[in-house]
């Protein structure tokens, strides 16, 4: 029931059934923690995060790997990248998607370099990086501008993991080139991919032409772009900033209006974060 609600975008919902599981004396088991962890990440709800990992203790759950991935997800999607640090750190066992999450959770909190040392560690250790792994990491280098780094781990990625390179790894390093100002660079990188680009590949680009104002390269980007999903919001929106910080009020005008008149709508944004984060509340343990 709890997997259900989550799954049906209710994952308040889910958090309240472990509460009436534990009032109606129905222990929860390995499986209801892990799901319910998951909940209160999609909620960045890290009081109740904190409580979960608390049942988890008491119960003795807290040597369950899956578990432990599912809390160590939690605290970094909750801000709190320490709690999930010292989780990944007290597994006894850390396969694959441990040393994964934990490298997503140090990258998406803007920690990039501590992300790449968790990659070099996993190395060390023998562990094989799998396709999100060096997904995970690419982005960590695309995050800490870690340009010949990238270099190293994509070229790597076939002849020393047996990973072939899919378009959200080139996407990462289109990002990665992009963001350091090599666009003609990621471009070329672009036409060397042996699989037609997708969208995910010529938004990146377009991101990083609107960062350095490669209004050219921007406009070829959002073309191939468009000519793939046409009513993609994102494309719409990236090109329409680009223009508007070139000063190219006209073309950025038509371009809302067009949106407008399509019905082709912005993405409302939103925060991992809650509007008062608990970031240095104390870990459980």
């Amino acid at each position: 029931m709890a997997a259900g609600c989550l799954h049906c975008g209710e994952p308040a919902k889910a958090i309240g059934i472990l509460n009436h599981m534990m009032l109606d004396g129905v222990m929860p088991n390995s499986y209801t923690f892990a799901t319910v962890a998951n909940a209160c990440a999609s909620l960045t709800d890290l009081d109740e995060g904190s409580k979960v990992h608390g049942y988890v203790i008491k119960l003795g759950d807290d040597a369950d790997v899956g578990v432990n991935n599912a809390l160590i997800d939690m605290y970094a999607k909750c801000g709190s990248v320490n709690c999930a640090y010292k989780v990944f750190l007290s597994m006894q066992q850390r396969p694959v998607i441990s040393w994964t999450t934990m490298i997503m959770g140090f990258a998406q909190n803007g920690l990039a370099r501590e992300a790449v040392e968790v990659f070099d560690d996993m190395l060390l250790k023998g562990v094989a990086p799998n396709y999100v792994t060096l997904i995970c990491v690419l982005y960590a280098c695309s995050q800490g501008g870690f340009v010949d780094e990238g270099w190293i781990y994509f070229n790597a990625m076939e002849d020393r993991f047996g990973v072939q390179p899919g378009e959200d790894h080139y996407a990462c390093m289109v990002d990665l080139l992009g963001k350091a100002g090599r666009i003609e660079e990621a471009e070329e990188l672009i036409s060397r991919m042996p699989v037609r680009p997708g969208v995910l590949v010529w938004q990146a680009l377009l991101g990083a032409c609107r960062l350095h104002g490669n209004e050219a390269a921007g406009r070829r980007a959002a073309e191939y772009a468009l000519a793939l999903e046409k009513d993609d919001p994102s494309t719409y929106m990236l090109l329409s900033n680009m223009l508007a910080d070139q000063h190219n009020w006209d073309s950025a005008g038509k371009l809302r209006g067009l949106m407008e008149d399509t019905d082709i709508m912005k993405v409302p944004g939103s925060s991992w974060f809650q509007s008062k984060p608990a970031r240095n509340r104390a870990c459980i343990r």
